[in-house]
Parts: structure tokens; sequence; C-alpha cells
């Protein structure tokens, strides 16, 4: 579903650049707009949209506790069930211990990427903002107040230096300096004479090609974020000009709800991709608990 929605988004991209000298259609622009320049420090409409959803979060979280009981009703068993569904999602995969340890990190990102592709879904984001006027009286393009925050490069690139910061950290407490190394590039498995010694001489060549993969995961996790959610929002926006000024809500329909489910799933890629690495080097600690 996800390679469907992408492949049809940029079907609809290369399909908006053909009619953008003729028909006037435009699409979203790579660079999030300033909306605000204070001159030391640019505050873009992407980040006043990542403002506005950690805040609802907060929020919530703080309404939902504020009156915690042993039986939970409303706001808190909504809560709850949410993170009692998370914690046993990446205890399945971290396995228990592992998954309590990081959860603060991996619940909360995961909350947030769906919240920030949901909101980039509003009516008004995109739509509302404010013009620049020149010298001449000529107005510039429309700036919007809002954006979705993962349409922004920043912004996913953020989350993935933050997870691979995080994931240095907890592979180097769970193996030591030396087990880190040792779990790349070292043979770990059973052996005997020349077959053993081939292995390690193989797991230490492939160990360089390792370090390359865990170099380009941030990358590919910044990539995979931002192009699924940017091609999204560019598919409803050129669905609603399309459609034109009466029939572009229906036009759009069917893609807004698709767009719903592309961003609760790119949600649990982010997060299950990101668990997986991390459980990858540190879940074996547990693993050798459990065998005592």
């Amino acid at each position: 579903m996800r390679t469907l929605a992408t492949i049809f988004s940029v079907w609809f991209l290369c399909l908006a650049s053909a009619f953008g000298a003729e028909g006037g259609y435009h699409t979203l622009p790579f660079d999030a707009p300033v909306v605000v320049d204070l001159g030391f420090f640019k505050i873009t409409n992407s980040m006043i949209a990542m403002w506005i959803v950690a805040g609802v979060i907060i929020f919530f979280a703080q309404l939902a506790t504020r009156k915690i009981s042993l039986i939970p009703s409303g706001l808190q068993n909504f809560a709850e069930t949410i993170v009692e569904g998370l914690e046993g999602f990446l205890g399945g995969i971290m396995g228990t211990k592992l998954a309590r340890e990081t959860f603060w990190f991996f619940g909360s990102v995961f909350i947030f990427i769906v919240f920030a592709n949901w909101m980039g879904m509003f009516p008004t984001v995109g739509t509302v903002g404010h013009y620049d006027v020149a010298a001449d009286g000529t107005k510039s393009d429309l700036i919007p107040w809002l954006r979705g925050a993962n349409a922004d490069l920043n912004t996913t690139l953020g989350l993935a230096l933050a997870f691979f910061a995080l994931w240095i950290y907890w592979s180097v407490k769970h193996n030591g300096f030396g087990g880190f190394l040792s779990h790349i590039f070292v043979y770990q498995g059973e052996g005997a004479g020349f077959i053993k010694i081939l292995l390690y001489v193989i797991f230490f060549l492939v160990g360089f090609l390792e370090i390359v993969s865990i170099m380009i995961r941030p990358l590919t996790l910044t990539l995979r974020l931002y192009g699924n959610v940017y091609a999204g929002e560019n598919l409803l926006e050129l669905m609603l000009q399309m459609g034109g000024q009466w029939f572009g809500w229906l036009a759009a329909l069917p893609f807004y709800f698709l767009e719903l489910l592309v961003g609760l799933i790119q949600a649990l890629v982010f997060t299950l991709l990101t668990a997986v690495f991390t459980s990858l080097m540190c879940h074996h600690e547990e693993e050798g608990e459990h065998g005592h």
C-alpha cells in the first residue's frame, strides 16, 4: 500500500510538472518558507507546525494524567491503551527489558510522527498565510503559516540523527566499546579448524560493509519518511487543484483517507526499523539472562 501510494504520488508530481507551464499547477516547495525572520533565528512554517504538535501531545498527556485512578476511565484509559499497546508492540520486537528502557524515545517518536503526519492534512495547513509585497507593489506567492512538519527534510533528519546518536549510546552501554566492535567484525558462532578461520576472515571483511550500512541508516530513515509525507501532501494539493473550485474536495477525498492510513503506516515503519536496529545490537543481553 505504501509503495502504491508513492508511485501514484510520483506520477502526479510528474503530471503537475507537465501542466505547470500551461495550466498554472503548483506543488509544495521543497524548502519550508520562512514565516518569521528574527535575523539570528529564522522560524519556518514547518517549525511552527512541529511546536503545535508537540504542544498538543504535552497538553493531552497532562490532561490524561491529571487525576490518575486505579480504575482508569476517559482520557486516562485512552492514554494507557495507547501506551500499553506500543509497549507490547516494542516488547515483541526488542524484548520486555530493552523495550521499557527505550520506550521513552520510541513511544514518543511514534506518537509525534502520527500526529505530525495527520496535522499536515488539516484544511488550513498550506492554505492560510500571507503574501510578501515588493517595493513595486507586486505580491509573492502565498507563504503558508503552517506546513506538515514531516514534509520538511530538516524535521525527518533531526529524528533520524537523534535515533542514530541514541543507538550508538545504547549499543556501547549494552556491549561496551570492545563488544560493540566485536559485534560488527567478529564471528560469534560455532566452528573449528580452517572453516572457523575462514569465517573469522569473512566476518571481518563484511564488517566494513556493515559500517557503511550503519552510516547510511540516518539518510535512509530521513528520506523514507520525508519522501512519503511530502509526496502525499503534494498528491492532495494536486487533486484539489485538478478538481477545480467546486469538485476539488471530491477528487481529493479518496486520497485523503489513503493518506490518513499512510501517515499511520509511516510512523509504524520508522518506529519498527529503529527498534529492529536497536534490538539487533542490544537484545542478546536479555537473551543471555533468560538462558540463566
